[in-house]
């Protein structure tokens, strides 16, 4: 199977570097890896990640205009539906997530999952956000139960795997804002059947986030409220 690691990357010239490093030595351990690729999604950065993508010859493709995380993320599955990939993979450009278990969200897909999530909440080792954070993705969890029957312990979760038919849905509509719990809500409402893993994730290594303290609780509002309204009008992904 072809496989694609999809990075978005805005303001990250402090850590991408070691991110990709770290995936690379991690691909290469295994002899099975020539088909596992990587594209940096450069969200037209203001500070040095484009330069440093050019200086160290990194796979990227390069956004003339900010689109944010959602539109960013979408850019890479264009890619892998355009390029014919079988599985995609998110991963955050900023270390907190581990490449060590991309082949564990690689064999869930190739046991029959539509979508895989590398869940913080199945296990509770490592960082575990921030309290305000684990309260929206509480309520995002609850919220998908409710609409779809379906549990979801780590609804914010910028890690997972997707099969061929997520890939060609994601490439057609993807949400703008923060779009994991809300299309975490839609392939639930659709029967797509998605899975967790335990993963450990680390803290994040440099920069800060976008999501103040103060915006956390607007934002957990906004997206509550795209999961009701998804999970309502939402049904079927393959028209």
């Amino acid at each position: 199977m072809k496989v694609l690691i999809i990075i978005p990357a805005y303001n990250e010239q402090n850590s991408l570097l070691e991110t990709v490093k770290g995936l690379k030595e991690t691909i290469k351990k295994d002899k099975d890896s020539t088909n596992i690729d990587y594209v940096i999604i450069n969200d037209c950065s203001n500070d040095k990640t484009l330069d440093i993508c050019r200086e160290n010859n990194l796979n990227i493709i390069n956004l003339p205009v900010n689109l944010g995380i959602g539109g960013a993320v979408q850019t890479g599955y264009k890619y892998a539906l355009e390029n014919d990939y079988d599985i995609a993979i998110q991963m955050d450009a900023d270390g907190q997530h581990k490449p060590e278990y991309i082949y564990d969200l690689i064999k869930a897909i190739a046991d029959g999952n539509d979508m895989v999530i590398a869940s913080r909440f199945i296990e509770k080792n490592g960082f575990q956000s921030t309290f305000l954070r684990r309260l929206g993705i509480n309520l995002y969890s609850k919220l998908i139960k409710l609409f779809s029957g379906v549990t979801i312990k780590d609804t914010t979760s910028g890690y997972r795997a997707v099969n061929k038919r997520i890939i060609k849905y994601f490439a057609k509509s993807y949400p703008v804002d923060y779009p994991e719990p809300e299309t975490n809500a839609i392939l639930a409402k659709a029967k797509c059947k998605i899975s967790e893993i335990p993963v450990i994730m680390e803290e994040r290594k440099n920069g800060k986030s976008s999501i103040t303290a103060l915006k956390s609780i607007y934002y957990a509002g906004k997206v509550a409220l795209a999961i009701i309204i998804s999970s309502i009008i939402k049904g079927d992904i393959d028209g």
